[in-house]
């Protein structure tokens, strides 16, 4: 018996390794690609020579360091954001299908912002990276109060995603209304914003989502181990000391910054949340933190990357949104996850 668990702990490890080896190989092959590939083309030694400082070519110096480098570095580390998040709700609320977007955090966040941009933005002119992510983080966590007061009426899974479904439609629709009152400006702003997009990231921006999305994610690997606990249930994790209280709140705090990070630079993004969790679940074939944490982490900043490069490219010089990309192809796996509960509750 001691034996077998042994080998099946070797065999896990074994998969585990190979699992996050080629989630390396994905990643960076996706970073040399978002780099190379793009209205205009530019070759593997070309790239080389300009990150290097051996090329002096000024216009691929400003197409690299000034437009997809900053893209890319934010596009990965949303991606990480928004996949970590989604799997802190979904241990949260013990559902397979929770996410940012799904229980209405990111459409919370959006219509923060939305109020933000319209009252300020264009009374003053002025929008500061800190007033979004405020603005945002308020949204987030309000609609996150929302559900969990929903969630204490209800004790079905099902309901409580169809009820996060119905709170992001009235956030949307209440968007939809604070737009009616922006400016011309603001309103182009908006609509492309809302749409859920990468383009026109800065340095500055990479500066604020790294040290948010840094820091969280370090938080999100200090508690694997309540996080495993906390899967087996609360009476469990109790038993082994953990603070269940001060734990969900964490959860709390934790998810509705990422979330709303995200939304407050690149708008609502849909499915990451939901459906990158699953997709290192299954390659790890293990639910432990210890690894699915860190592998969601690159798995999400893959996912994006990889959604990024195609709404870039694929309709070139046209650009379509990140979420049409997401969502075609993380619907699936949700449906997937759905099929395979056979007619449980989530």
């Amino acid at each position: 018996m001691q034996r077998g668990e042994e080998m099946t702990r070797e065999t896990r490890g074994r998969r585990a390794r190979l699992v996050f080896a080629l989630a390396s190989l994905l990643l960076i092959a996706l970073i040399l690609m978002n780099l190379m590939m793009g209205s205009s083309a530019i070759s593997p030694t070309d790239v080389l020579a300009t990150l290097t400082g051996a090329s002096a070519d000024p216009t691929l110096a400003t197409i690299l360091f000034d437009i997809r480098l900053p893209r890319l570095i934010a596009a990965g580390l949303e991606g990480a954001a928004l996949a970590l998040a989604g799997l802190l709700l979904q241990t949260f609320f013990n559902n397979p299908i929770a996410g940012p977007f799904v229980l209405g955090i990111s459409q919370g966040a959006k219509l923060a912002i939305s109020i933000l941009l319209v009252l300020v933005v264009g009374s003053t002119g002025i929008l500061y990276s800190w007033m979004s992510i405020l603005a945002s983080i308020v949204g987030s966590i309000s609609v996150m109060l929302v559900t969990l007061a929903i969630s204490k009426r209800v004790h079905s899974n099902a309901m409580l995603v169809v009820s996060g479904v119905m709170v992001g439609y009235v956030a949307n629709a209440a968007s939809d209304l604070v737009v009616n009152f922006a400016s011309d400006a603001s309103v182009a702003t908006l609509r492309m914003w809302g749409l859920g997009s990468f383009s026109g990231t800065s340095w500055s921006d990479v500066a604020w989502i790294s040290s948010i999305v840094g820091v969280c994610a370090l938080a999100a690997l200090l508690l694997v181990k309540p996080l495993g606990a906390y899967l087996f249930g609360e009476r469990y994790a109790t038993e082994l000391g953990v603070d269940v209280v001060r734990f969900r709140r964490q959860l709390i705090i934790l998810s509705s910054v990422l979330a709303a990070t995200v939304t407050a630079f690149a708008g609502p993004i849909s499915f990451v949340g939901v459906a990158v969790p699953h997709l290192a679940r299954r390659a790890l074939d293990t639910a432990k933190p210890a690894l699915t944490v860190p592998a969601t982490l690159m798995l999400g900043a893959s996912f994006t990357l990889a959604a990024d490069l195609v709404a870039r490219c694929a309709f070139a010089p046209t650009e379509i949104s990140v979420s049409t990309v997401t969502a075609v192809v993380g619907a699936p796996v949700v449906l997937s996850v759905l099929m395979g509960r056979k007619g449980r509750d989530l």
